[in-house]
């Protein structure tokens, strides 16, 4: 497994290797550096397939060609300036083709957008630097960066969006209207904040108060809803290990971010009926079908609430 890492900013690129093999983009075990406008990637690479930041590079540098699918601009301003969202994309006959990431600084956050960028799907990420985020993952993004309580920059954030995923607590919480949205994915950690106590509860406090706040917001808002409680997230290689989705494990266990992030990926595939709620850890037990899992893990939520 490589990391990777971009020098001009704070994003990171994690686990090319791993998400490679995931989206059947090939694997090895060579390492090769790329670098491309002032940025540095270190990664996996094939002999005979492309890699994942081969594809990356691809979309990003490959010119209006490989831009048009996306719609992106064939190149930015001379003058750098980033468009608005309200320009691009007007309210008026509006298209619901977005994902929206309510942290693209967060490291599953940024898995989620390249994971996001390679399946040519539009996404939308709140960011606290937008040129930042532009640099980093090219016109394939549309970074947005505000003030997350102000109403009006939550209706431009919103606009255009199908589904959101949240990588961590906090955004949900403070939305005041999630219409026209179609399903929501949280990674959430309410269950290892249930599971501590002493100082670490009181570390945690904050953090389970905004987690039950976004959960109790998604529930109440009726909107199809996906909540994965998660283990304690670690900064460990993912497709290494099994899963284990038991309940009450969860507040004990640990999952990989690399495996948390692809679980959010699949997840997005996967629309409940209604909401869909499960605690998932890194065990013994192998996926390998995800549709199958999912349709299972919603048909135990189904007869749980009958």
């Amino acid at each position: 497994m490589a990391a990777g890492f971009l020098s001009s900013s704070s994003f990171s690129l994690y686990n090319s290797r791993y998400y490679s093999s995931r989206n059947s983009l090939g694997g090895g075990n060579a390492s090769v550096t790329f670098n491309f406008r002032q940025r540095s990637l270190i990664c996996s690479s094939s002999k005979n397939k492309p890699s994942f930041v081969d594809q990356i590079l691809d979309y990003i540098e490959g010119g209006p060609k490989l831009r048009k699918w996306y719609g992106a601009p064939d190149r930015l301003p001379k003058d750098g300036a980033i468009l608005e969202e309200a320009e691009t994309y007007p309210e008026k006959d509006e298209v619901r083709d977005a994902v929206l990431v309510s942290d693209g600084d967060n490291d599953i956050g940024q898995m989620v957008i390249l994971s996001l960028i390679v399946k040519r799907i539009r996404v939308k990420a709140l960011v606290k630097d937008k040129r930042a985020a532009v640099e980093a993952f090219g016109n394939y993004v549309e970074p947005m960066a505000g003030d997350t309580n102000d109403r009006s920059f939550q209706k431009k954030a919103l606009r255009g969006v199908r589904a959101i995923i949240c990588p961590n607590e906090g955004f949900l919480s403070q939305v005041e209207s999630l219409k026209g949205v179609q399903h929501v994915i949280i990674l959430s950690q309410l269950s290892v904040y249930r599971g501590t106590g002493g100082v670490q509860a009181l570390m945690n406090s904050k953090a389970r108060k905004l987690a039950e706040q976004d959960e109790s917001f998604v529930m109440a808002s009726g909107i199809p809803h996906t909540i994965i409680r998660a283990g304690s997230l670690q900064n460990t290689p993912g497709g290494k290990q099994g899963f284990s989705f038991k309940e009450g494990s969860a507040a004990q266990g640990s999952l990989s971010k690399e495996d948390a992030a692809f679980i959010c990926m699949e997840a997005l595939d996967a629309v409940p009926q209604r909401g869909l709620i499960f605690e998932v850890i890194n065990s013994e037990d192998t996926v390998s079908d995800w549709k199958e899992c999912f349709a299972k893990l919603m048909e135990k939520a189904e007869q749980q609430l009958q």
